[in-house]
């Protein structure tokens, strides 16, 4: 069996850094690139076990998230694994099925399991349930939202600029009429995305008309209804914003289902990237979040606090986000 000794031997570097990178720390990206090589020259395999009684650590960290089924949520642990699998770390995933109880329940779950660490999109930006939990010591990064008059890391996008830019895009092909399918009003990024679509028709003295805002739950289902009530106005809007990926792939299986043809009948741009949006012709209009940044970072600023570095806290990372324009949004002029 390979020692930790044979690692260090081959990669040209000493025992102790070895003995850092496997145990989470920032180390030189050439010794980190180097040491990676050798392990997985020699195979080898730390005994989590014998590192977990040397360091009074699991190597286990937990993500839990809202929804298994969320296109973006799967995408941010793609990015947390690429930090942490080389570390050999293992990762416990839950899910709170949108409920701030299973949340409760699942953040104490995680603790009694004495996780190193957790990463977190929290079901609400009202409230965070953890009674208890926080004098566990076990550091938390949420990413995605931010929890009101709560004081922690956190990852998120500028979600304000995201649906500003979108917006205006629409604007300069010269729609007006902008209807926007909105998230939970509890929630934070719903929040920042209608600031960012009341901001921009601010700023092109665009009136803001209120029939043109309709709100919907960000889940499997969510943006059917709202984008049949913008459909059924007399006064119909010319191009739709919808705020994520759900209510995105819905406004679109709706419009099949009615014939509707995305960027002749009706303009629409979503939120959130993925292969089925570049699949249809013409392609959706889409703000775009660095999900898989968003993981990495996540876990990058988790093992700082578990290898004990609190400077900076609470610290809160905002990620740009990029607009990709298509025909989806018809030009008017």
């Amino acid at each position: 069996m390979k020692t930790i000794k044979d690692v260090a031997k081959l990669a040209d570097v000493s025992v102790g850094t070895v003995s850092r990178f496997l145990n989470g720390y920032k180390i030189k990206e050439g010794n980190q690139r180097k040491i990676q090589e050798a392990i997985e020259h020699l195979q080898f395999t730390s005994n989590p076990m014998a590192r977990g009684l040397r360091t009074n650590k699991t190597f286990t960290i937990g993500v839990l998230i809202p929804r298994i089924s969320d296109v973006f949520c799967t995408q941010v642990i793609e990015g947390i694994e690429e930090i942490l699998n080389p570390l050999n770390y293992c990762i416990v995933i839950c899910s709170a099925n949108d409920s701030l109880a299973q949340q409760s329940e699942k953040l104490t779950y995680l603790k009694n399991k004495c996780v190193d660490g957790i990463i977190m999109m929290p079901v609400t930006s009202t409230e965070l349930d953890a009674e208890g939990f926080f004098e566990s010591g076990i550091p938390l990064v949420l990413i995605d939202r931010l929890v009101k008059d709560c004081e922690l890391d956190a990852v998120v996008c500028d979600n304000v600029n995201g649906a500003y830019t979108a917006v205006e895009m629409i604007i300069n092909k010269g729609h007006t009429k902008i209807g926007i399918i909105a998230g939970p009003q509890e929630i934070y990024t719903a929040q920042e995305r209608l600031t960012g679509y009341l901001r921009a028709l601010n700023d092109y003295n665009i009136e803001v008309n209120e029939q043109y805002i309709v709100h919907a739950e960000y889940n499997k289902s969510g943006g059917i209804d709202a984008f049949m009530q913008l459909m059924s106005l007399e006064d119909q809007p010319t191009a739709i914003f919808s705020t994520n990926y759900p209510t995105t792939v819905n406004a679109m299986k709706v419009m099949l289902e009615q014939g509707l043809k995305i960027g002749e009948d009706i303009s629409l741009c979503g939120y959130d990237q993925t292969e089925l949006f570049q699949m249809f012709n013409p392609p959706v209009s889409v703000v775009v979040q660095p999900s898989r940044e968003i993981g990495i970072e996540a876990a990058e600023i988790l093992l700082k606090r578990i290898g004990g570095d609190s400077s900076r806290f609470p610290l809160i990372k905002r990620l740009k986000t990029q607009l990709i324009a298509t025909d989806s949004v018809k030009t008017l002029f």
